[in-house]
């Protein structure tokens, strides 16, 4: 297994708060949850995740929302914020920090759209930030597709830097393969794998999208000169 641990930093540019808050807030709730009893806990998730079914009739729209701070375990949220970490402070940076904050809770609504749509029927609540992170690293893709990642290879415990755009490229692959064969069968596969994948998949297109429009923007000469430049999103 392979792991992001590292990145080209942008020179300049916004000061990434709201991408190391959406960091903290995660942790802050996740240990809120886990200093809850389990039948508590149970009740907790059944009422802030985001069930298909219940969207799809108008109901619990909150959840939309609320469900992007839950997390289902301890390895589910550390995986979730190591890749928060190490994308979403250059995002912010180029396109500012109100705009990330628009940017993040938008690409996390997508997906958890997306993730709805999938499997309509679906009783089991969705939980994780994973849906709004995929919308980072869409938009990464596009911003900084020579950006350098580093990588650790647990088996060998060795590190290396690989191009964004292969990296994500290889990630979006392995999603979309697992999405395509997690449909007609949503429900027992959530139940069984506990992974969203549609979510993964709705957050990606969303932050392609938006990263095409941010990089359009940003290329104006109008745009550049606050402390980076358009060399920045190569």
């Amino acid at each position: 297994m392979i792991f992001p641990i590292g990145d080209d930093q942008v020179q300049g540019g916004r000061k990434p708060y709201f991408a190391y808050l959406f960091i903290g807030l995660n942790l802050a709730v996740f240990i809120y949850q886990a200093l809850m009893p389990p039948p508590v806990l149970e009740q907790f998730v059944l009422k802030f995740g985001s069930i298909p079914s219940e969207i799809l009739q108008g109901k619990h729209l909150y959840t939309l929302l609320t469900s992007m701070f839950l997390h289902g375990g301890w390895v589910h949220l550390i995986g979730n914020m190591l890749f928060l970490w190490v994308f979403a402070d250059n995002i912010e940076a180029v396109i500012g920090n109100f705009n990330f904050i628009l940017f993040y809770l938008a690409g996390g609504l997508a997906a958890t759209m997306a993730h709805v749509l999938a499997g309509p029927g679906s009783t089991v609540p969705a939980v994780g930030a994973s849906g709004a992170i995929s919308a980072v690293l869409g938009a990464y893709l596009v911003l900084f597709p020579a950006s350098r990642i580093r990588v650790l290879v647990v088996y060998f415990f060795r590190s290396f830097y690989m191009p964004a755009i292969y990296f994500l490229g290889f990630w979006i692959i392995q999603q979309l393969i697992s999405g395509f064969f997690s449909l007609g069968t949503i429900t027992d596969r959530a139940q069984v794998s506990g992974v969203a994948w549609w979510a993964h998949i709705g957050g990606f297109a969303f932050g392609l999208v938006a990263g095409w429009v941010a990089r359009q923007m940003l290329e104006k000469p109008q745009q550049l000169g606050r402390g980076f430049s358009g060399d920045d999103l190569v």
